[in-house]
C-alpha cells in the first residue's frame, strides 16, 4: 500500500506544535492540526492549515477528532505526533490528588486514548509512525516540577513498552526529548502554578517567591539564553523520525538533554541528585 504523508498533530496553538504543522505542510505533508480552543482552531485555519478541535481531557473530543481525520483520509493515517501538554509547577507535598490527576489526564491519558484509537488503522495498513514529544524531564528530575516529571517518566515507560509490542508491525514509536525550547510553555505553567498551588501555607513559601519571579519572565528573555533553542530544533528531529527508514527510539534536543542523559549514565544517584539540586537552586535564584 502506498504511504501517503498524512499526520495528525496535537497542541498546535503555539510553539512546537504550530512550528511542526507549518513546516510539515510546506514539506508536502497533509497536516491535520488540532488545538483545544475554538479561537486557536480558527487561527490555524486562517493560516491555511486544516484544523479541528481536540481536547485531550475529553474522550468525546478525541473521538470526534479521530473520526474527522479518518473521514478526510479515507481511513488511513501515516503518523501521529503527540505534542499537546502543559507543566504543573509545585513541590510534591503541595500537589493535591486532583492536580496530579489533571496533569496525567492531559500529558498521558489523553495521549494513550488518542494513540489507541489510531493504532488499529496503522496495524491494518501495515505502517505508521507514533512520535511522542517527551522532555529532558523524562530522563532526569528537577525540584518543583514533580507533576510534570512524573507524567513524562510515565510517558517514557509507556512508549518503550508500546515500541516493543509493535515490533514487526511496521509501526514505529519514537520519543523526542527536548530541553528548553522557546514557546508559551512558561506562561501556561505560571498560570497553573498560580491556580493550583497554595504558596502562602507551604513549607516552600520562600522558594516559591523565586519560582514566581522565574515563571513571570517573558519568553523573549529565554531567547537570549544559548541553551534555549527555537521549536524548529524539535521539528528537525521530528522530520527524521517521520522519514528515516529505521527511526531512532529517542531523539535528544538541546545541550542540556545531551548533558543530563550522559550524567545519568555516568554518576551514582547521590551525585546526580547533588547536581540536579544545584541546577534547580541556581535557576530559582534568578530574578
Amino acid at each position: 500500500m502506498a504511504q501517503r504523508r498524512t499526520i495528525l498533530i496535537t497542541g498546535c496553538s503555539s510553539g512546537i506544535g504550530l512550528a511542526a504543522a507549518q513546516q510539515l505542510k510546506s514539506r508536502g505533508y497533509h497536516v491535520f492540526a488540532t488545538a483545544r480552543q475554538e479561537q486557536d482552531v480558527a487561527q490555524l485555519q486562517s493560516q491555511g492549515l486544516q484544523a479541528h478541535l481536540l481536547d485531550l481531557d475529553d474522550s468525546q473530543s478525541i473521538e470526534h477528532a479521530v473520526n474527522w481525520v479518518l473521514a478526510e483520509t479515507g481511513g488511513e493515517l501515516y503518523a501521529l505526533f503527540n505534542n499537546g501538554a502543559y507543566g504543573q509547577p509545585g513541590a510534591v507535598e503541595d500537589l493535591s490528588r486532583d492536580v496530579l490527576r489533571q496533569q496525567f489526564e492531559t500529558n498521558l491519558f489523553g495521549w494513550l486514548e488518542l494513540t489507541n484509537k489510531l493504532l488499529p488503522v496503522m496495524r491494518q495498513q501495515g505502517y505508521g509512525r507514533i512520535i511522542q514529544n517527551s522532555s529532558v524531564l523524562g530522563l532526569i528530575t528537577l525540584k518543583y516540577r514533580g507533576a510534570y516529571n512524573a507524567s513524562k517518566f510515565a510517558l517514557e515507560g509507556l512508549s518503550d513498552t508500546l515500541r516493543q509490542e509493535l515490533h514487526g508491525s511496521g509501526v514505529y514509536v519514537s520519543l523526542i526529548e527536548p530541553g528548553p525550547i522557546t514557546s508559551k510553555f512558561r506562561d501556561n505553567a505560571f498560570a497553573k502554578f498560580r491556580a493550583n498551588i497554595d504558596t502562602s501555607n507551604s513549607a516552600h513559601k520562600t522558594t516559591y517567591e523565586a519560582v514566581e519571579n522565574r515563571l513571570a519572565k517573558q519568553d523573549s528573555a529565554q531567547e537570549t539564553d544559548f541553551l534555549t533553542l527555537g521549536p524548529e530544533a524539535v521539528v528537525n528531529k521530528l522530520i527524521h523520525a517521520l522519514e528515516a527508514k529505521r527511526p531512532r527510539n529517542r531523539y535528544y534536543v538541546t545541550l542540556p538533554t545531551y548533558l543530563f542523559a550522559y550524567l545519568r549514565r555516568l554518576l551514582p544517584s547521590c551525585a546526580l541528585d547533588y547536581v540536579l539540586r544545584r541546577v534547580a537552586d541556581q535557576e530559582n535564584r534568578k530574578s
